[in-house]
């Protein structure tokens, strides 16, 4: 037995070695999905319309002048959302202004009654730049691997293997012809069962030989017909693969298709991949046996990561455990530090009129903050992943609010840890964002309500720092805690009652530099060469007399 386990130990460290090698020109991982150069025009396409292939050459041309190695272009929803010669796409059936097209989806996603008319203007116009382009015979993707391949970035595929932006209502243009047979979708069925249907989980059914066909069609059109020299498979986006309790058969079945896409993707040189969140046990209840997949050898690379809010406590050394070392892991930053609203400096907040409100108003946009990106980022690498991946660091353009705009400058060197030592950084934490991810993101660590003379303990991964930097430790709470008689500890040491209160943030991100009404923070000085490469926490404790509701912990890191 110990023979054997050395034996496998052996294999997976020649193994890991050969993918790393394999991907060592892979770092800078930047991934733009199917919208990334149609969500603002104004920037891309500033002569105005019609739209042209310019707009995705400008971009590509800003990614590879930050310094990215590899693109990853995330084409389809349940469609394909560019000009395909054998899958439905976002256009079929469209015809330029015609506002009706689009009602079946304004009730897939709940628009209200009164915003309905906005909400079509505003899908007229995204959808008429994709119009302009196949007008003039311009294929968006095609011109996407072009772009790459002048700038010598490589053009690799993100592909969305459940998405449900338009499950509610099958009518919806986002839907596929698969989907719009019953037969081939999930129940939906919530963990409750009081709760019923979850229609936003009546998503496509990979138990279905159907589904798997359909999924596989993407895959070899992406590589046959486009030429993109990497395959990610986003199960992220989103992990309903297989009824709830889905047994080692069915998980067989699964894992059975991702053989088929290993084999044919081996068979085109193509490095393929992971994007999923980090709990594996949730994966194989709904289908995904991650650990049979990896120990079978069918994935090179696999990026974990929260759901739109980025993760800060992944447990890599437990994961590495449980998968081995056969496989390269790459770490993900998601565009929300969490889900604390914050305002800004002058109390202009809205979006550019002309626009259907946007529903993120007041989240901190971490593409806008360069000691967010650097700080998520180094925790990673501090706990030995591959590289970075950044996704939907574009969102942070996407609403048009006044002085919020994604810093793509700081994606230079994001990859590489001895570069992002001894710059300023800000830590946070994970909080509830009430929505359906919640099963399978990191469990959260705030909020936390603290009664008397107890104590809490927070964690997450940084990266250790040179000398001549300060470190300041913020304990965000509700306004009325007992939060003057909260000490706080550093990695164990002494604790120390608040410096001082503020209703600041750290640094500022974007336009938003205060907390919303009703949080203040509490400020600690700390030692900074106390930071551990790694894990390191703080423990507050509650020396008042009532309950102390912390909302946040976050970290700043700061020249001296």
């Amino acid at each position: 037995m110990q023979r054997r386990t050395l034996f496998q130990a052996a294999a997976g460290a020649a193994a890991a070695k050969v993918r790393k090698e394999r991907l060592a020109r892979h770092r800078n991982l930047f991934t733009g999905d199917s919208c990334v150069y149609f969500y603002n025009p104004e920037l891309w396409h500033p002569e105005g319309l019609p739209y042209t292939a310019k707009a995705i050459h400008r971009y590509v041309d800003l990614l590879a002048d930050s310094g990215v190695d590899t693109f990853l272009s995330n084409p389809n929803a349940q469609v394909a959302w560019y000009p395909s010669k054998t899958l439905d796409t976002i256009l079929d059936g469209y015809r330029r202004g015609e506002r009706d097209f689009f009602r079946a989806h304004a009730r897939a996603t709940h628009v209200p009654a009164g915003q309905v008319d906005t909400f079509l203007d505003d899908m007229v116009r995204f959808h008429n730049l994709y119009l302009d382009l196949a007008e003039a015979k311009v294929d968006w993707l095609a011109e996407t691997v072009k772009a790459c391949r002048r700038r010598k970035i490589a053009p690799w595929v993100s592909v969305r293997m459940n998405d449900t932006h338009g499950v509610e209502d099958a009518a919806s243009h986002f839907n596929c012809k698969v989907f719009r047979d019953a037969a081939n979708r999930l129940s939906g069925r919530a963990v409750d069962p009081a709760a019923g249907v979850n229609a936003h989980w009546v998503a496509l059914n990979y138990a279905r030989q159907a589904v798997r066909d359909f999924m596989f069609a993407h895959i070899r059109e992406y590589i046959e017909g486009y030429g993109f020299e990497g395959v990610e498979l986003d199960f992220l986006r989103d992990p309903h693969v297989l009824e709830p309790g889905a047994s080692e058969s069915e998980c067989r079945v699964v894992t059975a298709f991702v053989r088929q896409v290993r084999k044919y993707t081996e068979s085109r040189g193509v490095p393929l991949g992971l994007r999923i969140p980090v709990n594996l046990g949730y994966l194989k209840s709904r289908g995904l046996d991650v650990a049979a997949i990896v120990r079978e050898g069918l994935v090179d690379f696999i990026g974990f990561s929260n759901f739109w809010q980025t993760s800060w406590d992944v447990p890599y050394e437990q994961l590495r455990a449980e998968l081995g070392d056969g496989v390269v892991f790459y770490g993900v930053v998601e565009n929300a530090p969490n889900w604390i609203a914050a305002r800004p400096a002058a109390e202009q907040t809205a979006p550019l009129a002309g626009r259907a409100p946007y529903p993120n108003t007041g989240v901190r946009y971490m593409a806008a903050s360069a000691e967010m990106v650097r700080a998520n980022a180094a925790g990673k690498l501090a706990m030995g992943v591959h590289g970075i991946e950044q996704f939907n660091f574009f969102c942070t353009d996407q609403p048009k609010i006044p002085g919020l705009r994604a810093n793509y400058g700081v994606l230079r060197g994001i990859h590489d840890l001895a570069s992002l030592r001894g710059k300023e950084k800000h830590y946070c934490l994970s909080s509830p964002s009430g929505r359906l991810s919640m099963l399978w993101e990191t469990p959260e660590q705030i909020p936390a309500v603290l009664e008397p003379k107890q104590r809490r303990e927070f964690r997450w991964t940084m990266s250790k720092e040179p000398a001549g930097m300060t470190l300041t430790v913020q304990v965000v709470v509700e306004q009325g805690s007992a939060a003057a008689r909260l000490a706080m500890s550093f990695n164990g040491a002494w604790p120390v009652l608040a410096d001082r209160e503020s209703a600041e943030m750290l640094f500022p991100v974007g336009p938003y530099v205060r907390f919303a009404d009703g949080l203040t923070a509490w400020e600690y000085s700390a030692d900074a060469a106390a930071i551990r490469e790694g894990w390191n926490t703080v423990t507050v404790t509650n020396f008042g007399k009532s309950d102390a509701k912390v909302m946040s912990v976050e970290l700043g890191v700061r020249r001296a």
